[in-house]
Formats: C-alpha cells, structure tokens, sequence
C-alpha cells in the first residue's frame, strides 16, 4: 500500500479500545474488519450507512444516527452558505484525519468535479465527531469511532478510496414525485440513477461527470 492512511496516538487508543468488539459485531452480520467499506447517508432519516463488501456484492453492517447537518435538502453552492453537500464523493487515506479538533474526521472531497464544473464552492466539508455542524456530518465522538475505525482498516486492507453517496432522501419514486416541484428535482433524478444501480445490484457504481451530469457504470 503506497499510501496508508495517518495514525496517531489517539486513533491507536481508539482502536486498542474498540476494536474486539467491533470484530464481534462484525463477526455476527458475516462481514471482517479490512473489508472493502461504502457509505450511504440520507438526510432526511438523519442516517449514515456503513455497507462491507462481501463475496462480491456489499452487505449493511451498520446504520448510525447523524447527529447534526446543517442547512436544507440540496448541494451545497457556495463557501459559507452553511449547507451539508449532496452528491456522489469518495475518500482517500490522505483525506482521513485522527487528529480533528471534532475527534476524528475524515473529508469528503466537496467540490468534486461535479460541484467544479458548476462553480460551486467550499472547503473542509467533513464526516467528523461532536455534535455541530457548519456544512458537515456530525456524528458524535462514539460513533464516528466505529465509523472512522472501519473506513481505516478498509484503506489500510488495500481499498484504494472508498465511496460516500449523499442523498436527501431515499430515492423512490414516491420521494421523487412529493418533491417534485423542487428547483433540484431534476438533480435528484440524476442521484437516483446511482442509488438505483446500487440498490440493484449491491454494489456501489462507478461515477463519472459527462455532459454535464454524473454517469454511472459498474466494473
């Protein structure tokens, strides 16, 4: 592995801690710490899902309570507008941070070239610990504990990046239609292509930006 992700001496107690029983609950959905990770957050339920992959496809090991976002359903636009992002983004061991002044982090990459191509702006959106939110996902010291220990150990297992999917809802057709009068109901088409080839076939898609939307494959 070229690039590990960094440690510290508070991540090190934070695994020394958690680990054996992390392993136990992993051990009881069938799934092993080092796996490949993907995750999924919905705002609207206040969730984040932790998904490891097993035998090809990606198996729910954990749903977590969001503590805190901030802002609306929609992207994030601009530096400063206090809104938590939506879009399709992905993590790599450079981006994790044990030593965040909200106990651990790890950044999502916002703007990605999606946000690029239209301007948006913002920097240091985050998935970290406490329970305040300036534009990013708060998840609690606990949590982002378990959280920030899995995504580690899949980098460190050899997952080059992992993804993290945000939605404002979970992208049904019923959903869609309610919101349908929204300025971003035409984005929220354009997410659900991904949710829908994940929720298809357990495994999270390829994205790329083309024309000017994101378009999904699977390997």
């Amino acid at each position: 592995m070229a690039n590990p992700p960094p440690s510290n001496a508070r991540l090190q107690e934070v695994a020394q801690r958690l680990t054996p029983a992390l392993k136990k609950a992993m051990q009881e959905r069938e799934v092993q710490l080092g796996q490949p990770l993907f995750i999924r957050i919905f705002k609207a339920s206040h969730e984040l899902e932790v998904w490891l992959e097993r035998g090809g496809e990606f198996k729910l090991f954990q749903n977590y309570t969001i503590c805190d976002f901030s802002g609306e359903f929609g992207p994030k636009l601009k530096e400063g507008d206090l809104q938590s992002p939506e879009g399709f983004y992905f993590v790599t061991p450079e981006q994790m941070n044990p030593a965040s002044q909200y106990h651990l982090s790890f950044n999502l990459g916002f703007p990605n070239l999606y946000d690029r191509t239209r301007g948006r702006t913002g920097s240091a959106l985050m998935v970290h610990g406490n329970c305040v939110s300036i534009g990013c996902y708060a998840m609690t010291d606990p949590i982002i504990e378990e959280i920030y220990l899995v995504a580690d150990a899949a980098l460190r297992g050899g997952q080059p990046f992992f993804r993290v999917h945000i939605f404002p809802f979970r992208m049904t057709d019923h959903n869609l239609h309610q919101h349908r009068h929204s300025p971003w109901s035409s984005f929220w088409e354009n997410l659900k292509q991904g949710y829908d080839l994940f929720e298809a076939t357990r495994r999270p898609p390829n994205v790329e930006v083309g024309e000017g939307l994101y378009q999904f494959g699977l390997d």
